[in-house]
């Protein structure tokens, strides 16, 4: 593991880490206030030499994937080190230099990093809820009163169910995409075949217990759901849920 090399990866444009690098030595000069260098001085430099350390990367590289090693950054005060120290040496200017400062703190501020909304990944949320608004309809259209539901979803939904409902389950989730963890359904290979049996769902999919089953409208079948006893219950969105005719949802509820 590479701590350095993460450490810059964090970084970004580096400016507001060189800021954040800079208040510090500025508040280890100047500040004498013994609870004010404890938040903003020993913990900070505390978590630096942690992450630092070779014995502690190794430890927590054998304890846990490497890649979140760099997560122990996310604990470093930078904004609050670097407001508190910008605050407190315009402060101690006078006159224009005073606005002078703090102009030119709002144009580094600004120049440090990227207009997010130029990100490719960037997207518009649809809702209230930051999911796509199909998981949305889809979720509401299955869920019943009372009681969980098993459904099975197309990959690009995964994601996103658990975050907008914790009723509606789903024989495999997220870690199922993530290649380096080698998670395996055959329900989910089957589906996310460009051609799919509908013989071979529908026993996966009851083998895993789903009441439903969520396709692309798009999708290529081989025979009929229908013929298998799993019934259109309703399009929208681009997608078609299927649900298993054989199963009442509501013998259980109390």
């Amino acid at each position: 593991m590479e701590a350095l090399k993460l450490f810059q990866e964090y970084m970004g444009t580096g400016l507001i880490m060189i800021w954040f690098l800079v208040s510090l030595l500025y508040l280890w000069l100047t500040e004498k206030r013994k609870h004010i260098r404890v938040m903003f001085l020993y913990v900070p430099f505390v978590l630096l030499l942690v992450f630092f350390n070779p014995l502690m990367a190794k430890v927590i590289a054998s304890m846990a994937d490497g890649e979140i090693y760099y997560r122990i950054l996310w604990l470093l005060p930078v904004t609050p080190v670097v407001a508190f120290g910008t605050v407190s040496f315009c402060g101690k200017l006078s006159g224009r230099k005073k606005y002078v400062g703090i102009t030119a703190a709002v144009v580094v501020f600004v120049v440090s990093g990227g207009l997010i909304y130029r990100n490719p990944f960037f997207q518009r949320a649809e809702n209230a809820y930051h999911v796509p608004q199909s998981v949305v309809d889809i979720c509401d259209a299955i869920e019943v009163p009372g009681r969980e539901v098993m459904a099975a979803f197309p990959r690009e939904l995964l994601q996103y169910v658990r975050q907008y409902s914790n009723v509606v389950c789903m024989p495999y989730g997220r870690d199922i995409v993530v290649s380096k963890w080698t998670v395996q359904n055959d329900l989910h290979d089957v589906m996310e075949r460009e051609v799919i049996d509908t013989l071979e769902l529908a026993t996966r999919a009851r083998e895993e217990n789903c009441a439903y089953v969520i396709l692309p409208e798009d999708k290529e079948l081989v025979g009929r759901m229908e013929d298998q006893q799993f019934e259109e219950f309703a399009r929208m969105d681009g997608y078609v849920i299927y649900k298993d005719s054989t199963v009442d949802l509501y013998y259980f509820i109390k």
